[in-house]
């Protein structure tokens, strides 16, 4: 199976969506739950009961988040350089922020003190909302275009503070985004305690999971309208194909509105939004109904269309730039080599199904519901 250097790169675009997305998706049966541990469980036994519900996946599901770092490094190695450069700061702060989560599952229950597994549930708490908080706070900056160049070698600068500090990231429009992957996963993790728990603790997740499904739809609705008022990037004209800075040889325009330039040029594409919402406004309703399973099917497509939408927007850039339209990195000019891609693909190919059969696998035998008389037995 050979592929052309141009189809490789766009399946590798895909490709990396989809660990994106399954990332994501777990996070959600994961960090969310994490997130909700005081705003559901009213004490320690609730509280422990909600971490059983997760303990025998968590670790499993990092392994999307670290498959999508290393297929960024491999098939996008200048993404990977220019982004490190600028959110140098911001990574360090999640990578601190999942490092809570593993000593909190570990040292939790050493000792039954109320004060100790207070501790170190608000250590998983923090663990859990940074990231997912994060996470969507660098799609919004995607959106508006990082502030960097590339000089005529292809190092890449950045503007003045940005390199040194976190603030210049939570711009008013990319806290929003942030907003919106928080509420969005926790629409997600409220459905998945209403299916794993019992007792009073998936009610009160019930009642939650509405709520949090209205609010991300309001939210995103708001993102995208505000998103509207942005100018976009449009590819003029492609570096030549013997360009030895493909980087720098392409010509490219900033555009008023031109986030949604595809969406006009594509009209099937304003399908995405429409179905992201629907699929949100169903999942609160089929979590109210009680029905978690379906809601957890709906808001599992509802967070992969959110998450298409930014993707649409941007396609064919994988990072702008902000100050230099023509140092944005595309999927045409960030990639690896025709031979790297090729290889790639082969190890996807046969390693992926091999990590989904598992992760399958590993939530069926381990499947079951739990509740304050298991947490106390074990």
């Amino acid at each position: 199976m050979i592929f052309d250097y141009d189809t490789l790169q766009v399946i590798w675009w895909i490709l990396v969506g989809v660990l994106l997305i399954g990332f994501a998706l777990t996070s959600g049966m994961d960090m969310a739950v994490s997130t909700l541990l005081f705003k559901v469980g009213q004490n320690s036994k609730e509280r422990g009961a909600l971490i059983n519900t997760i303990a025998p996946h968590w670790d499993g599901n990092q392994v999307w988040l670290i498959t999508a770092g290393g297929a960024v490094f491999a098939a996008w190695p200048e993404v990977y350089a220019a982004s490190f450069s600028g959110l140098y700061w911001g990574m360090l702060l999640v990578l601190f922020a999942i490092w809570l989560r593993p000593l909190a599952f570990d040292y939790r229950n050493h000792y039954t003190d109320e004060t100790w597994l207070k501790r170190w549930d608000i250590a998983l708490t923090v663990g859990s909302l940074v990231p997912i908080l994060l996470f969507g706070v660098v799609f919004g900056n995607l959106l508006q275009g990082f502030p960097f160049w590339a000089d005529e070698n292809v190092r890449w600068h950045y503007d003045g503070v940005f390199l040194t500090a976190l603030i210049p990231l939570l711009d008013p429009f990319s806290i929003l985004c942030g907003l919106v992957s928080v509420t969005m996963l926790l629409t997600q993790g409220c459905l998945w305690i209403q299916l794993r728990t019992v007792d009073e603790i998936g009610s009160r997740a019930k009642k939650l999971s509405l709520v949090f499904a209205l609010v991300t739809v309001v939210l995103y609705c708001i993102a995208g309208l505000w998103a509207y008022t942005f100018d976009g990037w449009q590819l003029v004209q492609a570096a030549p194909a013997d360009s030895f800075h493909a980087i720098k040889d392409k010509v490219v325009e900033r555009v008023p509105h031109g986030l949604f330039a595809n969406y006009g040029d594509v009209w099937i594409l304003w399908l995405v939004p429409i179905i992201a919402i629907f699929s949100f406004l169903k999942a609160g309703i089929a979590g109210v109904k009680g029905n978690a399973l379906k809601g957890i099917i709906y808001s599992s497509v509802g967070i992969a269309f959110v998450i298409i939408t930014a993707a649409a927007a941007l396609f064919p850039f994988v990072m702008p730039s902000s100050l230099d339209p023509a140092s944005s990195l595309t999927i045409w000019d960030a990639t690896s080599s025709h031979f790297t891609l090729q290889v790639m693909l082969y190890a996807v190919i046969i390693f992926v199904p091999i990590a989904l059969g598992y992760t399958i696998w590993a939530y069926k035998r381990m499947w079951g519901k739990v509740g304050v008389e298991e947490e106390q037995s074990h």
